[in-house]
């Protein structure tokens, strides 16, 4: 008897043990479990810790408090000059002519949200008509990645010309409104490696992510993607698709290399002044003009009586003439003009050089910051008859804070 309660004793002890045992185990399990918080955690060391392993402590600060919030107002520029140039058939007359397009001054205000180098900015448009604009940023010790996209419709244009009539120059300049809008679009995309990122950082003026102690510079290279699109397809804007060889939309992609030099100028604590200037050429460069074929031409010497009704199916005139002066049609209610499209006209070509010019201030005090920058960008491409230049350029004013 005494025998069977000392083992019923063991069996009992023996299963207390073993039900400790498992809430020990699951508890031991459950703690070395992380949880999302502690995976944010050890990501947000990791990026802390290697952020100020790569820099140089004399020169560049990695400040402790890696959240920043900032506010944000900014303008952007862009003017577009397309250039034609006619030749006169039977005259031995030519012109050149260039539209130039300036929208109105984009202004926008917004904010900006990131730890360290990168984050997600959101911003609205205080300026009517002037497109669409979007931007993406992010930067670290030795790189930095830059996104843009633009996108505008306009009717307002300059319109000047310089015509070489017998022997004499006849210059020209006047305002157009064009009869249907002209779509202009562009993405820029940007890479920067910077060869001295220990003692030398683009991002201490232009997103404050970092603060620069000592003045340096640092050699750059940079590589750029650029495609944009020039289009007054509406055949309302026909007689500057006369006086352009036909072509109503122009398209480009670019691939540019190049290196350039970027110096930090700090005269006093917590203020720096940036400088960068990196000249690329183009590695790939392809433009594709889309053009219309149509019944009237730019002969202004040659007779239009007896032309007839327009045959659309030989394409030709009564009188078997593929086109009439560009007069009969212009000021007319009714003109018979017709219009089709024919096969694009696509051009490779290389070495044209392109310009990225920035300027970048800002001071630091305690947890706050406050910055100026400024960025310029010109872009030019060309086919056999027309030639389009791009100006873009942007200020920005911001205030920040760290947390």
């Amino acid at each position: 008897m005494i025998g069977k309660m000392i083992i019923g004793c063991l069996l009992l002890s023996l299963s207390a043990a073993a039900q400790e045992k498992e809430t020990i185990d699951s508890v031991s399990t459950q703690e070395s479990k992380p949880n999302l918080m502690t995976r944010l955690h050890q990501v947000q060391q990791f990026l802390d810790t290697r952020a100020k392993k790569s820099v140089d402590p004399r020169y560049i600060e990695v400040p402790e408090k890696p959240w920043r919030v900032i506010l944000r107002y900014k303008e952007n520029a862009v003017d577009v000059d397309y250039s034609q140039s006619i030749d006169f058939p039977g005259t031995n007359d030519h012109a050149d002519w260039n539209l130039s397009f300036e929208p109105p001054i984009a202004s926008s205000i917004g904010f900006w949200v990131g730890y360290r180098g990168t984050g997600l900015s959101y911003s609205k448009s205080l300026t009517k008509n002037a497109g669409r604009y979007y931007s993406f940023s992010t930067t670290g010790a030795k790189y930095g990645f830059n996104f843009r996209l633009r996108r505008f419709n306009t009717k307002d244009a300059s319109f000047s010309s310089t015509s070489y009539e017998n022997g004499q120059t006849i210059p020209y300049d006047t305002v157009v409104s064009m009869e249907a809008p002209v779509w202009i679009r562009s993405v820029y995309v940007n890479g920067y490696y910077v060869f001295n990122g220990r003692r030398y950082s683009q991002a201490a003026a232009y997103n404050q992510s970092v603060i620069q102690r000592r003045s340096a510079g640092s050699l750059l290279l940079g590589a750029t993607w650029y495609q944009s699109s020039f289009d007054y397809s509406d055949i309302r804007n026909f007689l500057f698709m006369m006086i352009g060889h036909g072509i109503y939309r122009v398209k480009v992609h670019q691939a540019n290399l190049g290196i350039g030099y970027g110096y930090n100028w700090v005269p006093l604590r917590g203020l720096v002044v940036n400088a960068m200037a990196m000249p690329t050429v183009n590695v790939y460069n392809r433009v594709k003009a889309y053009r219309y074929e149509m019944n009237y031409d730019i002969s202004p010497k040659e007779p239009v009586d007896n032309y007839g009704d327009w045959n659309k199916e030989t394409k030709t005139w009564a009188n078997g003439k593929t086109h009439k002066p560009i007069e009969m049609a212009v000021g007319k209610e009714n003109p018979q003009f017709d219009y089709w499209e024919i096969e694009p006209d696509v051009i490779h070509s290389m070495f044209r050089i392109n310009l990225d010019l920035r300027l970048g201030i800002a001071y630091n005090w305690s947890n706050y910051f406050v910055g100026v920058q400024a960025q310029y960008n010109n872009f030019n491409y060309k086919s056999d008859h027309c030639k389009v230049n791009i100006y873009d350029a942007y200020a920005r004013a911001s205030f920040g804070v760290r947390l």
